[in-house]
Formats: structure tokens, C-alpha cells, sequence
């Protein structure tokens, strides 16, 4: 089910905010409905008509919650993020348990398999109609990322925490996300061949990266 949450960036795109199971399922439906939309027909299909008839609901309930097309496109990418971000948390519960030969590929083959069933979010990924406050958001979510890489890479003793080690982290999430996209552009299942570049370079660049502290 399609998360309802409150807005990207930390506001809530939504007119009202569901308290109620009843009031969060029905968020929750419309939210689903308009993801499918999103990724049969893309971004510009999500208009407040169409959404409404496919979830089934007056215009009306629905303007209670998502009002244009913009509090759609911003209310699914705050799930989107979510879960992304709920993934980064659960790798850096099991670096604090683990030792990973490969923590470059890990990551990489860990966040390839969520981009191939999350169908919505690269369909939001690829499309032209971002709203300014989903790329705003988009950017906090990329920092936040990062941020999960660090917490990844102290987890397994790879490197001190200190500012140079969370400006690398935001430098690999930028590149990681740019060849994903690539990647995911080319075939729907991800470009291997570009995913094992990707892995190459960051191995490349993690270990600079290491490297910089030795030679303190």
C-alpha cells in the first residue's frame, strides 16, 4: 500500500493530514490509484479528474487531501523517499552487525533491486513534470542518503567521522544516483554493464577516499 505521509522537505503538500485508519486508508487508496496512472501513462496523465475516477472517489474527497496535480506528484515522491531512506536504515543496521567484503557493491545491487519493483518512482524519476518543491525535496533526500553512507561506512570502521568523510558520502550519492539513472534509463531491469562501471568507479573512489586518512 502507498504510504500516506506528510510533504517532502518537511512540510505536508496535503490540505488536511489523515488522523483517522478510515480517513488514512481512503489517502492511501487515491494515492495507489494515482500511481498507477503515474506509471501507465506518466506525469502528465495525474490530473485530479483522472485520479478521482480511478480511485473511485468524488473530486471532492479527493481535494480534502491532494487539491492539483502538484500535491500528487509531491505526496507520492515523500513515499518514494521513505522507503528509499527505511532501506538505507536497514543497511546500516546490518554494517554494524556484518563485515562486507564489497561495500560499494552491496549498496549498489541492494538499491538496483528496489528501483526495479519501485515502477512509480522511476517513473517520477524520468518524467519532466517535477514540481520545485519535489526537487527541493529530492535534494534533502540525496543529503540524507549520504548521510546513510557515512552512517554505512563508520559502521564497518572503513574511515573517522569528520566533515571530508560527509562531503565524499554527498560526492558518491550524487554519482551513484546519476548512473543509476542512466542505467535504469537504458533497460527496465538496469544496465548491468553500466551498474558494473558504477561499481568500479566508487570502489575507485572509496578507496581515495580511505587513502586520504592514511596519509594524515
Amino acid at each position: 500500500m502507498v504510504q500516506a505521509t506528510a510533504g517532502p522537505g518537511g512540510g505536508a503538500p496535503l490540505r488536511r493530514t489523515p488522523r483517522q485508519a478510515r480517513s488514512k486508508a481512503r489517502l492511501a487508496l487515491m494515492l495507489e490509484a494515482a500511481e498507477r496512472i503515474l506509471v501507465g501513462d506518466g506525469v502528465e496523465a495525474l490530473t485530479t479528474t483522472r485520479v478521482a475516477a480511478e480511485a473511485k472517489v468524488s473530486v471532492g474527497s479527493l481535494y480534502q487531501y491532494l487539491p492539483d496535480r502538484d500535491a500528487i506528484i509531491d505526496a507520492l515522491a515523500t513515499g518514494y523517499f521513505a522507503r528509499l531512506e527505511d532501506v538505507m536504515d536497514d543497511l546500516v543496521r546490518t554494517a554494524a552487525r556484518e563485515r562486507w567484503d564489497d561495500p560499494v557493491g552491496m549498496l549498489i545491487d541492494t538499491f538496483a533491486r528496489v528501483y526495479r519493483t519501485e515502477h512509480g518512482f522511476r517513473a517520477l524519476w524520468f518524467g519532466s513534470g517535477l514540481t520545485e518543491r519535489t526537487r527541493a525535496a529530492d535534494r534533502e533526500h540525496k543529503r540524507r542518503m549520504a548521510d546513510g553512507i557515512r552512517r554505512v561506512l563508520l559502521a564497518l570502521g572503513v574511515a573517522p567521522d569528520d566533515e571530508a568523510l560527509a562531503r565524499a558520502c554527498h560526492a558518491a550519492i550524487l554519482a551513484a544516483d546519476a548512473l543509476a539513472q542512466e542505467a535504469f534509463r537504458r533497460a527496465p531491469e538496469g544496465d548491468t554493464d553500466l551498474l558494473d562501471e558504477a561499481k568500479a568507479m566508487l570502489r575507485c573512489y572509496l578507496t581515495e577516499v580511505v587513502a586520504r586518512y592514511e596519509q594524515r
